[in-house]
């Protein structure tokens, strides 16, 4: 039986409320349904405009990729690994992601206001919201990847109020597996 030493500092009471008790969700729930909506909202306008997903799907991604190339030719806003990312593999692949930044804003914005996955969905919606800066966009990225961040934190009781507090006690979590019939885990 192998020991492991652990350093158990208690938690702050304000962490302890706002990360572990369900005392908190009500907070997590305004900011859930908000960032949910800004999501939702972004990407149905997406879905169903032809330049994202329609005919003509691609060309708005083009454009915003050509102006991101623009900021990192002029040395302002973009860096040159990302401007490389976007040339490469994003600009000949507008198409596909045009259809994935929809289909993820959409999908992004469902998991948070139904408070299904609630972390899972903050992660992904942030990794959107920092891609965009990155790009250069402002806008209200940063308000999103900070109250993004914050959910994920929160994950454990941001869903109370949504279907999480059904669906995480049913799927369980890595860490929450049975010790005695799992022989991969030392007891």
């Amino acid at each position: 039986m192998a020991r492991t030493k652990e350093i158990i500092i208690p938690e702050n009471p304000v962490s302890r409320f706002l990360f572990s008790s369900t005392s908190s969700a009500w907070i997590w729930l305004i900011i859930r349904l908000y960032v949910g909506y800004a999501w939702i909202t972004a990407g149905y306008g997406k879905l169903t405009s032809e330049a994202w997903t329609g005919a003509k799907a691609g060309a708005a991604i083009e454009g915003f990729v050509k102006g991101a190339l623009a900021k990192a030719e002029e040395g302002k806003d973009v860096t040159g690994w990302y401007a490389w990312f976007l040339e490469n593999a994003v600009l000949p692949n507008a198409k596909v992601f045009a259809y994935m930044v929809a289909i993820g804003e959409v999908l992004v914005g469902l998991g948070l206001i139904l408070g299904l996955l609630t972390g899972i969905a903050a992660f992904f919606g942030g990794v959107m919201n920092a891609s965009f800066l990155f790009a250069g966009t402002v806008s209200t990225n940063p308000l999103l990847f900070i109250l993004a961040t914050w959910l994920v934190l929160a994950w454990k009781v941001a869903g109370w109020y949504g279907l999480d507090r059904w669906a995480l006690p049913f799927l369980g979590t890595p860490w929450s597996r049975n010790k005695k019939t799992d022989p991969k885990v030392e007891v």
